[in-house]
């Protein structure tokens, strides 16, 4: 089981003849009824694109999932071709997939939710340090399929209500204790750039597409 987590951008002509053809998705749709995927999901926020999908056997790029999308997409630099999706680092889960049966939903999942924020950018190493910390220690537990991702100074977070609280099968990769008693300590208030109208943190985006195994 390999969690993936991309980022895009429309072009500035883009979004109008693209959005049918990503809300449609067949190809990744049929990845999800064939069972190489077990969720895919894609988010949308102003010239933003989401994309979380959970690949069973192997790893997929992208555009095998939405292989009509890249006409539509900004080309990302920074690699020897440019491309259309650009993969966000994991920076924060509390758990992480042992195995297919261990990842299998048990329960009904009533929403699969995309949201986004912005770290203050002087603030980037801190956040990372302190979420890695709190996810080897184990230091406290928390929703089994959160997941945060970041490029740049923006985060994409996924997340499904309700919540699924278990114990990790994977241990923790540090034997420290270094994670703050209280978690406000680490004041992450001041970590995140505020928005517009003053709110921290994250806020929710739309979905384009969501599919997952029955």
């Amino acid at each position: 089981m390999l969690r993936s987590i991309y980022r895009a951008q429309w072009k500035p002509e883009g979004r109008e003849d693209g959005l049918p053809v990503l809300m449609e998705s067949p190809r990744a749709r049929k990845l999800v009824e064939s069972g190489e995927i077990m969720t895919a999901a894609c988010y949308e926020w102003r010239n933003n694109l989401f994309l979380y999908y959970e690949s069973v056997d192997r790893p997929l790029l992208p555009e095998e999932l939405l292989p009509g999308a890249a006409p539509f997409l900004m080309p990302w630099p920074g690699e020897a071709e440019p491309r259309p999706w650009v993969p966000m680092a994991d920076v924060f889960h509390f758990n992480e997939p042992a195995g297919v049966e261990h990842w299998r939903r048990r329960t009904p999942v009533e929403q699969r939710i995309g949201r986004v924020a912005h770290l203050r950018p002087g603030q980037i190493a801190s956040y990372i340090y302190y979420h890695y910390q709190l996810q080897e220690e184990r230091a406290f537990p928390g929703d089994k399929y959160e997941i945060i991702a970041i490029h740049e100074n923006l985060l994409f977070g996924y997340q499904e209500l309700p919540k699924v609280l278990e114990e990790p099968v994977i241990p923790g990769r540090l034997k420290t204790k270094g994670t703050p008693g209280n978690w406000a300590d680490s004041r992450m208030d001041l970590h995140f750039q505020p928005w517009e109208d003053g709110h921290l943190f994250f806020k929710p985006i739309a979905p384009l597409f969501v599919y997952y195994e029955e």
